[in-house]
């Protein structure tokens, strides 16, 4: 009888600690949200323009006519970003990575950005920055993929040099970036200057790949 209680113990433990081994869940290997839709909890404003959290969605809105930004307080070498944009007015828009700014200011010190413009022909979903200007866009077929005044789906993917991004069920770009010059830093959102951004997010999640 005492044989048998400690054979059933014994599977019992067993069973349970296979179960935490299927629970267990490595860095990198889950998608976790990095906007609550609730508040800006996690994010910082960098710039004067206007921030908030409106139904569920940060809305972007220029209320000058500098540039500005909502970066993340953590940073992030290597990961994957889901999210979805709307352009609820003109203007020019971003996801910024690798990026930082000089102190007190809206100015990029550092980073690149995949493009989010919802007019035609303006090269959503490419990738720009670090001081050398357009890097690379998507092929002229796919410049109308980007939905004007609807949500657009965009996952964009920064492993080492290598950047990629998806619009609407659409491949863009795959890019690997033979001269890179930004490493690490914060993720963030952009307000083009000129006082005409007015942007929606949502459904911001992210794979942090991040090893340190």
């Amino acid at each position: 009888m005492l044989k048998r209680a400690l054979f059933v113990v014994a599977l019992a433990a067993g069973f349970l600690a296979a179960q935490q081994r299927v629970r267990r869940i490595l860095p990198g290997e889950d998608w976790t949200p990095l906007f609550n839709g609730k508040d800006l909890g996690g994010w910082i404003e960098v710039g004067k323009e206007k921030w908030v959290v409106e139904d569920g969605t940060i809305h972007g809105k220029a209320i000058s006519k500098e540039y500005g930004y909502l970066k993340t307080e953590k940073t992030y070498k290597d990961f994957h970003l889901s999210m979805r944009f709307k352009c609820e007015g003109d203007g020019n828009s971003g996801i910024f990575f690798h990026v930082d700014f000089k102190p007190g200011t809206p100015h990029v010190s550092q980073g690149l950005q995949f493009e989010i413009d919802c007019t035609i022909n303006k090269h959503t979903a490419g990738i720009y920055g670090d001081g050398r200007a357009w890097i690379v866009w998507p092929s002229p077929d796919k410049e109308g993929v980007v939905r004007q005044n609807d949500w657009n789906d965009m996952q964009v993917r920064v492993e080492g040099n290598r950047y990629v991004s998806r619009l609407n069920g659409v491949d863009m770009v795959d890019f690997t970036d033979p001269q890179p010059k930004s490493f690490d830093g914060h993720i963030a959102l952009q307000l083009h200057s000129g006082g005409t951004g007015n942007m929606r997010f949502k459904d911001i999640y992210i794979r942090d790949l991040t090893a340190r």
